[in-house]
């Protein structure tokens, strides 16, 4: 295993035990997923230059453009359920209630 692709796996694996372990807050459950995503994006960047290939060039650029939708999403629904509950706290969110 090389260098750079143990520390895009290590970084992927942060974000993953970030957001299984850590699950308080709203914020810190979308920044893990995000951090999931930005090592995703520079993994399959190297992984395209490594092999020279043409075909997956565009493959990154969509990757970051699912990313920023994801990141919108999330943040709009930080905004509302800040708005609505008062809080980001993930213990104090109710599924079963309307």
């Amino acid at each position: 295993m090389t260098p750079v692709h143990f520390v895009l796996s290590s970084s992927f694996m942060l974000g993953l035990a970030g957001l299984a372990f850590h699950r308080t807050h709203l914020l810190s459950a979308l920044l893990c997923l995000e951090g999931m995503m930005l090592s995703l994006f520079i993994a399959l960047s190297v992984w395209t230059l490594q092999f020279n290939s043409t075909n997956f060039a565009p493959s990154p650029m969509i990757l970051l453009a699912f990313s920023a939708c994801e990141a919108s999403a999330g943040l709009a629904l930080l905004v509302a359920t800040a708005r609505t509950h008062g809080t980001d706290r993930l213990q104090s969110l109710n599924l079963l209630q309307c």
